[in-house]
């Protein structure tokens, strides 16, 4: 393993809180964010300056450098020297792509701040609207970076003006984002601002940057910098005006220093008791007080194990220190504690506060664990991805024999990304992948035969939710030997409840009391908000609102289990449920436990909710993906129709100077070929990028024929059962 040269410095400087920036890159996909990393890596020492903006050095993963992508957050401790005292900055690069929005997301609870960057050809994007959200509900400070300025010299041959009134537009557009997303107390410090100095531009492929302070100081002009591209003095402008001074520079001023960022950042984050030790070690990003770190990214390597990284906002971890993971509840011990250097892993022995570590000898952490050194701590929130798993695929191994070879590296997949969901389905006995899209199935593919696998896949298959529109209920239903009696409801939970459950507003562990205040304020009945007993990871609530029933808490533990299991899926189709709230009216138990057993109360509990829900109207919901298309004026009419003949709709239609801006709304289930489509129909002329939006219901002319095509693939008789036959 290569020693780097700064990473004496880096530690020298790894307890001068004033001097450390925890920083990320974040940016729509192919926007430069990881060119513009390598010019940085470049000005550390850590990569030939000549390589810079070639290398892709973040990109360390093959299928990354192949694909000219990044896929997994990569981070590196950087050493930056300027007057005034040197500075150590935790990097982040972070991937673009939509598909991998959940690494952004939980990149952003280790940083303070991120540096958007923006194609100063496309402008802002649809992604980097979203982690630009993502990263402001995050209480991380934006500041920007418009890139491939050259774009606009060459490709486009804008006039110095015209340059100078293109970047005024992506600044006020960006503000926007900030006036939409920003909490009101940040809103007017974190506005981006020119002079102030917190947007640079410039061209990371040509490694030159300037903000606008340093541009009035060095006398350059916009003339200047058009001149450098017509006469081929590229290479003087960079070293008159090097990227790295810009965008680091940008970052030590402008970014809070972490025991800064820490005191309103750790209210937001952290819902435990502010007036504790903890709490106030917290924010004070004190270095001698208990151990508290939240795990953003877990590796496995094939040597070394499990590798936890993640922000530690309190204490100092060293090498054979007792740890408590309060997700997991085990405890454990630090054998090793490493900085990254990429795809390096450096050991440092200890690292205090306000850092960034990567700790090994942990096996059973996990992205969004919190790791503590004292007996209780109330753990981090919980990450909140802007999107969800809507794509899915069946894979299996050619050869029987390498079935423990498929379980043991779809288990390893899923440590390193919990956006990937691996399950087996118990009638077929295939195992399933679900990821965000197309792109995140075929990037988790390679890596399966990368192992040396040989496996045989379905086609993508999109994910459907099920729900109800109107209440039903009660229903009877009976165990199994008949001697237990549940009468059970359904209603829909409603979309502001729903929403409040996909936030992490409102989950299965927060305290009763508070719970139920949330919902009588949202007007529920008193009963029903006291009377909850879970709440599911899909958005489903189960509540008691029975009176006097004898024996009811020796079988709750089996009514949960299969009320939870009977969500995962639906009567209609088999599908997850999402969006309804079932109603425990009332039971009868038998007295003897030999009778009431979870073989008896678990399949009651499944019959009553499936009666239940197939006579509230049920439904069947299709996800639905925002589509954001910037072309020339001419080509409008042409992606308006792509739109339209993939069942979508237009939302909006914007002309901005030389370009059209369409917005819109598509199923997922249209856009398998979707890019196909559109490069087609425009001849590649069309920049675009889609999101998850939201669950909307299918259409009704479609709905059966979707139901009856997904119980075929299921291996399912073709229609759902009727109420009347489950409650026989």
């Amino acid at each position: 393993m290569p020693r780097f040269k700064s990473t004496s410095e880096i530690l020298s400087i790894s307890k001068d809180k004033d001097h450390i920036r925890n920083a990320g890159i974040i940016a729509h996909v192919d926007h430069g964010k990881t060119t513009l990393s390598d010019s940085l890596l470049a000005h550390s020492g850590l990569l030939s300056p000549s390589m810079a903006g070639q290398a892709l050095a973040l990109d360390y993963l093959e299928e990354e450098q192949k694909r000219q992508m990044t896929i997994k957050a990569a981070n590196i401790s950087l050493y930056h020297e300027r007057e005034g005292g040197n500075f150590l900055i935790n990097l982040i690069d972070t991937p673009g792509h939509v598909d991998f929005s959940g690494r952004v997301t939980r990149s952003l609870r280790a940083i303070d701040g991120a540096v958007v960057v923006v194609d100063a050809v496309e402008e802002v994007m649809v992604q980097t609207e979203t982690v630009t959200r993502q990263a402001l509900e995050e209480r991380v400070r934006p500041v920007l970076y418009v890139n491939k300025i050259d774009r606009l010299i060459k490709e486009i041959k804008l006039t110095p003006d015209k340059i100078q009134a293109k970047l005024g537009r992506i600044i006020q557009d960006f503000n926007r984002l900030i006036e939409m997303y920003a909490e009101p107390e940040f809103k007017g410090q974190w506005m981006i601002s020119p002079m102030g100095g917190t947007m640079a531009f410039g061209s990371a492929k040509d490694r030159w940057g300037l903000t606008l302070p340093i541009a009035q100081q060095k006398g350059i002009r916009f003339s200047d910098i058009v001149d450098a591209y017509q006469n081929n003095k590229i290479e003087e402008l960079a070293k008159e005006a090097p990227l790295h001074t810009g965008i680091l520079d940008m970052i030590t001023d402008h970014m809070p220093a972490p025991h800064i960022a820490q005191r309103y950042r750790v209210p937001k984050v952290w819902k435990g008791d502010l007036n504790s030790e903890l709490g106030k070690s917290m924010l004070e990003c004190n270095d001698d007080g208990p151990i508290i770190m939240s795990i953003i990214n877990v590796n496995v390597d094939p040597q070394a194990g499990v590798v936890a990284t993640g922000r530690l906002f309190s204490g100092t971890v060293r090498e054979g220190e007792p740890i408590y993971l309060v997700n997991g509840k085990v405890n454990s011990r630090i054998q090793q504690v490493c900085i990254y250097m990429g795809p390096y892993r450096e050991v440092v022995g200890s690292l205090s506060a306000g850092n960034i570590p990567a700790l090994l000898g942990i096996p059973q952490a996990r992205a969004g664990e919190t790791i503590t050194s004292v007996d209780y701590a109330a753990p981090f929130e919980a990450v909140k991805y802007v999107t969800e798993p809507v794509i899915t695929m069946a894979i299996e191994p050619k050869f029987s024999r390498d079935l423990p070879k498929l379980v043991s590296t779809l288990r390893k997949l899923s440590i390193e990304d919990p956006n990937l969901v691996t399950k087996i389905n118990e009638e077929t006995g295939e195992y399933l992948i679900s990821g965000m899209g197309q792109l995140h199935l075929e990037i988790a593919k390679t890596w399966i035969d990368k192992t040396g696998l040989d496996t045989t896949t379905s086609n993508p298959i999109v994910m459907y939710r099920e729900s109800i529109r109107r209440s039903a209920g009660p229903f009877e239903s009976r165990s199994p030997n008949r001697h237990n009696r549940l009468l059970l409801a359904a209603e829909p939970l409603g979309t502001e409840v729903v929403e409040m459950i996909r936030k992490g507003e409102i989950h299965d562990g927060m305290d009763k009391r508070n719970l139920a205040k949330i919902l009588r304020d949202l007007g529920w009945d008193t009963d029903e908000a006291r009377g909850i007993w879970t709440i599911d990871e899909r958005s489903n609530i189960f509540t008691d609102v029975t009176k006097g029933v004898q024996s009811l808490e020796q079988i709750k533990g089996s009514i949960t289990i299969g009320f939870v299991d009977t969500m995962s899926g639906g009567p209609l189709a088999g599908e997850p449920v999402r969006g309804v709230k079932i109603k425990l009216i009332d039971a009868t138990v038998h007295e003897d436990p030999v009778h009431y057993g979870p073989g008896q109360i678990i399949p009651a509990t499944r019959q009553g909710i499936f009666a239940a829900m197939l006579s509230a109207d049920p439904v069947l919901m299709e996800p639905l993906l925002k589509i954001d298309v910037k072309l020339p004026i001419e080509q409008v009419g042409t992606i308006t129709s792509v739109i339209a003949q993939k069942r979508g709709k237009v939302l909006s239609i914007d002309q901005k100077e030389y370009l059209t801006y369409v917005t819109g709304e598509i199923p997922a289930s249209q856009t398998l070929d979707l890019s196909e489509s559109i490069r087609g129909a425009t001849g590649g002329r069309a920049f675009w990028g889609t999101e998850f939006s939201r669950w909307e219901n299918v259409p009704v002319s479609l709905q059966i024929q979707i139901i009856q095509e997904i119980r075929k693939r299921k291996g399912m008789s073709p229609e759902p059962p009727k109420p009347q036959d489950l409650l026989k």
